[in-house]
């Protein structure tokens, strides 16, 4: 099944001038809930679905502890997260704190075996 996705004109932010362009925008055809995929998982596997989504919410507590520890956090053929922040800069190194920090984010970087099966991915127009 493909993802659909909608056309949409835009303009370049650095020369308003130019003309602008079409793009492809993915379509969400919805959500998938934690539950959601701890039903899907527990179909294709022996484990109940309580037994999935225990799993499935122990990793929610797991990995931002492990995060805020400083660790890279690598699920195997699914991905990694780590975190990454925004700054400001100082004029001196001594004037460098926590305080400098504006943004924090995690960030999730899709494993080998992940993005070639994100790559079979198609796309078709909505209609």
């Amino acid at each position: 099944m493909a993802i659909k996705f909608n056309i949409h004109e835009i303009g370049s932010v650095i020369d308003p001038t130019a003309p602008k362009k079409f793009y492809p925008r993915p379509v969400s055809a919805g959500e998938m809930t934690l539950n959601d995929l701890a039903e899907e998982i527990s179909h294709a596997s022996s484990l109940t679905e309580a037994d999935v989504h225990a799993v499935l919410q122990s990793l929610v507590h797991a990995i931002p502890r492990a995060i805020s520890e400083g660790y890279i956090v690598r699920l195997g053929n699914l991905g990694s997260f780590r975190m990454s922040i925004n700054s400001t800069g100082s004029a001196k190194k001594e004037d460098v704190s926590e305080k400098n920090i504006t943004k924090r984010r995690l960030i999730f970087h899709a494993a080998k075996q992940m993005k070639v099966k994100l790559e079979s991915i198609t796309f078709e127009k909505n209609k």
